[in-house]
């Protein structure tokens, strides 16, 4: 239910807060006087398409917001819940734009800044306008399918096709996927052959990038290390000469010694410590000498070896370029070639076993496409009949209404593009709904419809210019039927007709006055004692006569 609307700078508004009640509420004043600009407000806080034309002269923005309470069990909930915005059942919901002089537009839904589609989304689900200046409602093709379901009521067969569809979908993904990975497979399998063939030959092995790599470094420089071994090698003489000196010097020290040692104790301990340095020096020569030769044999290698490192080297790295990946994973890619070609030989069975998968879930969808066609179009009879039994008493005995059945693409609500064609002159052709009919027919028509829906019937609804081009007995069955409806759902009607008025629970009365070069729309609710006096101001114009007063009386009694 709608319990508020705000305007702030709308047009001549400049300043309404509105409080609503449950019921059909009557929209009355002169032709001019701003009825439709309280819808552009409405439709404005409710996302329906708004420019900055609405902003009042003067000012910088407009404002709009309107507020509803609704049932627990209302879907919106779960709406709201998907989008993160936090909400409460027990304190309603408000729907505020703004739209600036820029054009700029902004949503929110309970103060969460959103989207302004998803404002117009929740909206549409809130709030139906019925009539030439919305493109919602009737105007909207996309919603008949939605009337002719809620009127049928098959909510299983509705979620039974959503479940089937779904499988359908999933199963038919998998094959495609399948008869893909065939299609390339022959070229696939050529490939993936060669390339374990060329890895088989390679052999990769761990660590062997880093070992190559090390011993790369080591042969690049092993021929400079040679040659400075060799000099090392010239230089402690291989010929023995430096230790036959060192041995001629020795023997001298030591007949030194004979000569001079027993008698001299220091001169015998000086030759003593020459000797021992001459026999140490003759050893460690010797060490030294082995020492340099064996590091000379480690840098001696053999010719080519250094080549054959590259190679080995330069050849792993050029194919991991080629099967884009380290050299460390080769052996890994190797494997993954392998399983690729697994893949390819059991993708017949696959294929097989998937279409088979396919071809009972698309049996199970079309037989639940089906069932619910069949569903639709037994509904759609109903709701034709019922339409056509309200069309007569809004002055459209002549008019035609019918709720076409086409095939359509298949999805999750079947194979049926639902559309309401209507002809409203005997002998024309049927044609759709929004395209064929006036204003006010459209309007009639949309009551007629929504009296037949009356029991699923559950957002708020607007009636614009219902009322145009009839009156009397006519006007009459307009309003009751418009306060039938509003037995279960509120209802708004915007009109000029005193006896819709009268057939209504509440009123408000739409006025404009100007003040130099100031106008400004104004709207006053109309207290249940005074609706008599209006109603009879409706009938009479500006002079109340008791007649008047008196028609009125008997009209709000009717």
């Amino acid at each position: 239910m709608l319990i508020g609307l705000s305007v702030r700078n709308v047009v001549l508004i400049e300043k309404l807060d509105l409080e609503f009640a449950q019921g059909l509420t009557a929209l009355t004043g002169e032709t001019g006087a701003g009825k439709s600009i309280l819808l552009d407000a409405l439709g404005m806080a409710t996302g329906a398409r708004s420019d900055r034309g609405l902003v009042r002269a003067g000012t910088d923005k407009a404002q709009c917001s309107a507020t509803f309470t609704l049932e627990p069990h209302n879907p919106v909930w779960a709406k709201l819940a998907e989008q993160d915005i936090e909400s409460d059942p027990l304190e309603g919901l408000t729907l505020r734009r703004t739209v600036g002089t820029d054009g700029r537009s902004r949503a929110f839904i309970n103060d969460s800044p959103v989207s302004v589609k998803l404002l117009s989304d929740i909206g549409a689900t809130l709030l139906e306008v019925h009539g030439q200046h919305d493109g919602r409602g009737l105007l909207d093709p996309l919603t008949h399918i939605d009337m002719l379901d809620q009127f049928g009521g098959y909510t299983k067969l509705l979620a039974d096709c959503a479940e089937a569809y779904a499988a359908r979908r999933t199963t038919q993904k998998e094959l495609d996927a399948l008869l893909t990975l065939q299609a390339k497979a022959s070229e696939d399998r050529e490939f993936l052959e060669h390339a374990i063939a060329e890895l088989d030959r390679l052999d990769p092995r761990a660590g062997e990038e880093e070992t190559l790599a090390a011993e790369r470094k080591f042969l690049q420089g092993a021929e400079g290390a040679l040659s400075e071994l060799e000099a090392a090698q010239d230089a402690l003489g291989e010929d023995g000469a430096f230790e036959q000196r060192l041995s001629s010097a020795l023997a001298g020290i030591e007949r030194l010694r004979h000569k001079f040692g027993e008698g001299d104790a220091a001169a015998s301990k000086s030759l003593t410590s020459a000797a021992e340095a001459l026999e140490r020096a003759l050893l460690e020569t010797q060490e030294a000498r082995d020492a340099v030769d064996k590091a000379a044999q480690t840098f001696d290698v053999e010719p080519g070896r250094l080549d054959e490192t590259e190679k080995r080297l330069f050849a792993l790295k050029a194919a991991a370029r080629k099967y884009d990946c380290d050299v460390a994973t080769l052996i890994e890619r190797r494997a993954s070639f392998a399983a690729e070609i697994a893949a390819i030989e059991t993708v017949e069975m696959d294929i097989s076993v998937t279409r088979k998968r396919a071809e009972v879930a698309k049996l199970a969808y079309d037989k639940s496409a089906s069932a619910l066609t069949k569903a639709r179009q037994k509904a759609a009879k109903t709701l034709d009949a019922s339409t056509a039994k309200e069309l007569p008493p809004l002055k459209m005995e002549r008019a035609q209404f019918v709720t076409d059945i086409s095939p359509s693409p298949e999805s999750y609500r079947g194979v049926d593009d639902v559309r309401f064609k209507v002809s409203t002159n005997p002998g024309t052709p049927l044609g759709p709904l929004e395209k064929i009919a006036s204003g006010g027919e459209l309007a009639r028509f949309a009551l007629a419809i929504k009296v037949a829906l009356a029991a699923q019937n559950q957002a708020v609804m607007v009636f614009d210019e219902v009322d145009q081009g009839v009156g009397g007995a006519v006007a009459d069955a307009v309003g009751k039927r418009l306060a039938r409806l509003a037995d279960a759902a509120q209802v708004f009607v915007v009109t000029h007709s005193p006896q819709v008025a009268a057939s209504a629970h509440h009123q408000f009365r739409i006025e404009k006055s100007s003040t130099g070069e100031t106008t400004t729309t104004h709207v006053h609710a109309i207290a249940a004692d005074a609706r008599e006096e209006e109603i009879a101001r409706m009938l009479a114009g500006e002079t109340i006569t008791s007649e008047a007063r008196a028609a009125a009386r008997q009209l709000m009694a009717s």
